[in-house]
């Protein structure tokens, strides 16, 4: 079994499960699962869990995404986006805008907003997704959840089109903050494209397309795409088991300052202060939490032998 990470360019029509299922035929591997939706007509990074690797997908999750969207100013659809029906086009009035009033409205953006989920996304209310109800026909109300843009980049401007790119907390719809820009600036708008560039350290520019892919596993040479599981942990400090420790560490038991390698142990600077784990050769294993009270590590993830 292959333990690793993915780096998938998702093209234009496929779904995120459609790059999963077809992932399983290339690699002939069952045990897959992919970090984050993208809906099918947006493009760009996909990072795809294989083996062990599949217990980081929720932690990959969490992380903060780049995004290049461009949002169309004046036409509001029903999905927010363009494959939706119009609703309303005002795209005579959105021509009419300055370039500084667009700037202004988009920037405003910049921080924590409230922002109300689309219906056409994969939430659950009541045990039903939202995206089923609003092709029934069926609206319900959703709560605001908050979602934190730390920077829009503005890069073209040529009305009603406006190019930019997102920094963004997870948990955050692109199409609806396109939608809420439109609203601010009293002509509605709606997301044109979607193109996501990265994805905590997996970058738009390493990643591969299916064919590639397959073309590496056809030259077997799978190993130069994949990336160890404890890469996407940057930062983090790396403690080493001594051998008659092993045993502690395989069955998730809590490690004393004494079972580790390093003399003397790194100083743990981050707010919850997670340490990665290997044995004496190098092997990850898990990540472990320091506990203040107990004056040891406690198991916060456990990944086997990676």
């Amino acid at each position: 079994m292959r333990n690793g990470i993915v780096n998938v360019y998702k093209e234009k029509g496929f779904t995120s499960f459609d790059v999963v299922a077809k992932l399983r035929g290339i690699l002939g591997e069952k045990k897959i699962g992919h970090t984050g939706t993208l809906d099918p007509d947006a493009t760009g990074v996909l990072p795809v869990c294989v083996g062990n690797a599949t217990k980081v997908c929720g932690l990959l999750t969490d992380k903060d995404k780049v995004y290049r969207a461009v949002l169309h100013l004046g036409i509001t659809t029903d999905t927010q986006d363009a494959t939706g029906t119009i609703l309303k086009d005002c795209t005579a009035q959105a021509k009419l805008l300055s370039e500084a009033e667009v700037r202004a409205a988009i920037e405003s953006f910049v921080g924590t907003y409230a922002q109300i989920p689309p219906m056409y996304s994969a939430l659950k209310v009541n045990g039903k997704k939202l995206c089923d109800l609003a092709r029934a026909g069926i609206e319900v109300e959703r709560e605001a959840r908050n979602v934190t843009i730390f920077s829009i980049e503005i890069q073209k401007v040529e009305l009603p089109f406006v190019t930019m790119q997102v920094h963004c907390s997870k948990g955050t719809y692109i199409r609806t903050l396109c939608s809420d820009i439109g609203e601010r600036l009293c002509v509605g708008g709606s997301m044109d494209s979607l193109v996501r560039t990265r994805v905590s350290v997996f970058s738009i520019e390493e990643a591969y397309t299916l064919q590639e892919i397959e073309e590496y596993r056809n030259r077997d040479a799978l190993d130069d795409i994949f990336m160890p599981v404890d890469s996407v942990f940057e930062g983090l400090p790396k403690l080493h088991v001594l051998p008659e420790a092993l045993s502690l560490l395989k069955n998730g038991n809590r490690l004393h300052t004494s079972h580790f390698v390093e003399r003397p142990l790194p100083e743990l600077t981050v707010q919850d202060k997670r340490v990665l784990v290997y044995d004496d050769k190098g092997l990850f294993y898990a990540i472990y939490q320091y506990a203040e009270k107990e004056k040891d590590y406690k198991v916060y993830k456990m990944f086997g032998a990676c």
